[in-house]
């Protein structure tokens, strides 16, 4: 390889623009999972990351463009290579810095995300958008061969955006993680950058040879600084960034293993002394031997940490409980983590929810039990639909019931969610109840709400079995009247805007 302004450099030049196609995809997917523990996973997330991605880029084009006229020199090509890489460490350095100031902004989802992508990722993807044009012009050997030249290049970075897409999901994300992915990354660029340059590129910027060490070290040290504290286990499963933590009950001083997927709610939690529930809205799935008693089959949608499906065999002894999880990866953390065993009573269903429901047997069921809306910053707007609800009335029986937890208020801005689901049920069944989890909270704090839908009248007599050992009578006397619902918005397949809903309630906690 020469170094050269009046000869292009051949293959290089084209390993370089596919090398930087594939960090760019890459980049653009793990950023989704850096950002999930502090400001969640929506649709919101996900559109301000891709679009201030793309602005990026297109900045690096135009300014890639325009140097490369004035200046067409690998040197440059190289020095820009090298910079991505650092950048792409600063992005390692900061990010739990800048992700926690953000989190507490009191703004929206959307500027949440837009400001987040800003900060993070966008500096290193106006160095990676350079690249294209700048390549190009070197590769420009002859007027006659331009359009050649330019399909060349393109194609590769397209190809290399499929690699690193394919990778960074299947193989990246599930299996090195997240932040060690961002190290590959940072690592992959320098060292481009540094064949493409030589040594003296690595000299005139030692500087970020220190950053990237800096930032492997900071965040390695971090890591390690947590799980020598609270943190168990920190895991990128192929649907989610999964943390498990020690925590302590305020009210108890209890000691608990908690999962969390977003930055705000516990999904599972289990005492380190006892399999009873820890989370007080879990006990209210016990409600389903209240409303259909001597029920056989159950369907619960949601299984996490599986701290319910554990105590439901326990309570319900004579039933079976299949339970739909789209993450194999949960799975896996609740037999390493909250005691989950197998049991022939239990049939585990590692598919979406939806895809559940869209397969089951008419009045397959006595219940069904939903504990997918434990958070507002993922919402799995496809079980919120009306379309959903009809199929959860037919996958019961007729004396069946649908029970499900969800993050909301009872009035005010943040009920927006409660309320369009509130009105969707009621389109579909004969009766609908509410309970407050917290009762003494007020109906426009945001709070656990528990929804449940009979398909015929719900029964309302105070007779408990005699041997039971759930307290029934201490979870019924928690229900409230929600009122009637106006003007709200029927949530379908076409349109379900949860992430707007979250959105507003996000911002008003």
């Amino acid at each position: 390889m020469k170094n050269t302004n009046e000869k292009p450099i051949g293959w290089p030049i084209e390993l370089a623009v596919f090398v930087c196609g594939a960090v760019v995809m890459t980049y653009e997917i793990v950023g989704s999972r850096i950002l999930a523990p502090y400001i969640g996973t929506s649709t919101y997330i996900w559109t301000g990351l891709i679009g201030v991605i793309l602005g990026a880029l297109s900045l690096g084009y135009w300014l890639g463009g325009r140097i490369a006229d004035r200046r067409p020199n690998v040197g440059v090509l190289a020095s820009a290579i090298f910079v991505s890489g650092g950048l792409i460490s600063v992005t390692i350095l900061i990010k739990d810095i800048a992700l926690s100031a953000i989190a507490t902004t009191p703004v929206n989802d959307e500027v949440r995300s837009i400001v987040a992508a800003l900060v993070l990722f966008a500096p290193a993807s106006v160095a990676l958008g350079f690249v294209i044009p700048y390549a190009t012009k070197l590769r420009i050997a002859d007027l006659a061969e331009t359009g050649s030249a330019v399909g060349r290049l393109y194609a590769l970075s397209t190809i290399g955006s499929i690699v690193g897409t394919f990778s960074a999901g299947f193989f990246f994300i599930p299996f090195v993680g997240s932040v060690r992915t961002l190290y590959l990354l940072a690592a992959t660029l320098l060292l481009m950058g540094g064949y493409l340059g030589g040594v003296s590129i690595v000299r005139r910027w030692l500087s970020v040879v220190a950053i990237f060490a800096t930032g492997l070290l900071t965040s390695e040290g971090y890591t390690y600084l947590l799980r020598s504290t609270n943190l168990i286990a920190d895991i990128d499963t192929q649907y989610s960034r999964v943390r498990v933590f020690e925590a302590t009950e305020t009210s108890t001083g209890r000691k608990l293993i908690a999962l969390a997927t977003d930055p705000t709610y516990i999904q599972s939690a289990r005492y380190i002394d006892s399999i009873e529930l820890a989370l007080d809205y879990t006990k209210y799935y016990d409600l389903v031997g209240y409303f259909v008693p001597g029920l056989q089959r159950v369907l619960m949608i949601g299984g996490a940490g599986y701290s319910y499906p554990q105590v439901f065999l326990r309570n319900f002894p004579d039933s079976h409980i299949d339970v739909a999880e789209i993450d194999p990866g949960m799975t896996v953390a609740a037999r390493q983590y909250f005691g989950l065993i197998d049991d022939p009573r239990m049939t585990i269903i590692h598919r979406d929810g939806r895809m559940v429901l869209n397969s089951a047997r008419d009045g397959e069921y006595n219940a069904i039990l939903m504990d997918a809306f434990g958070s507002l910053f993922s919402v799995p707007f496809q079980l919120t639909t009306i379309e959903a609800v009809r199929k959860m009335r037919r996958a019961i029986a007729e004396d069946g019931v649908v029970i499900f937890n969800l993050g909301s208020a009872l009035s005010g801005p943040s009920a927006l969610f409660f309320r369009s689901q509130l009105a969707t049920y009621r389109q579909v069944f004969a009766e609908v109840q509410v309970y407050k989890v917290r009762p003494e909270a007020a109906d426009n704090v945001q709070q656990n709400l528990i929804i449940v839908a009979c398909k015929q009248s719900c029964r309302n007599d105070k007779s408990f079995p005699t041997n039971s050992n759930i307290e029934f009578e201490g979870l019924l006397s928690t229900k409230t009247d929600p009122g009637e619902v106006f003007d709200v918005q029927i949530l379908t397949d076409e349109l379900a805007p949860v992430e707007r809903f979250a959105s507003i309630a996000n911002s008003l906690r």
